[in-house]
């Protein structure tokens, strides 16, 4: 017998990216950045309740262009997690699980959970200038 000498699974060098398989991972990367941003908030809880000098240290760090960054990917993460499991709770009623509305519904959470952070930053922002 003649051995082929094809690959038996699909390696990296031929797997072609599909945008259920990047939201699946993005989903499960998402619950991670929540547990780790709910690590700040309880950092924040804490600095809050234990006095004002620990509590302007935690305010200074998220203030940073880090702590920023940290509290808008805390957000996105927030609505991405939250819009996906939304589509998931309809797939569990055996609605939009042909391919087509997979796409629709993949593409539909991306957007919502890009336009619900950039609506909750601006609305803080605004917040804050009128304080």
């Amino acid at each position: 017998m003649q051995t082929s000498e094809r690959p038996l699974s699909p390696h990296l060098q031929i797997y072609r990216w599909q945008l259920t398989s990047t939201l699946s991972i993005a989903h499960r990367a998402t619950g991670i950045a929540l547990s780790v941003g709910t690590l700040l908030l309880t950092w924040w809880l804490i600095a809050a309740a234990t006095g004002p000098e620990a509590y302007a240290q935690v305010q200074g760090f998220m203030s940073s262009w880090i702590g920023i960054l940290l509290l808008i990917g805390w957000s996105f993460s927030l609505f991405y997690h939250l819009c996906n499991g939304i589509r998931h709770l309809v797939w569990d009623t055996g609605h939009g699980l042909d391919i087509k509305t997979v796409y629709q519904s993949g593409w539909t959470v991306v957007v919502a959970s890009v336009a619900l952070t950039l609506l909750a930053w601006g609305a803080a922002l605004a917040q804050m200038g009128r304080g």
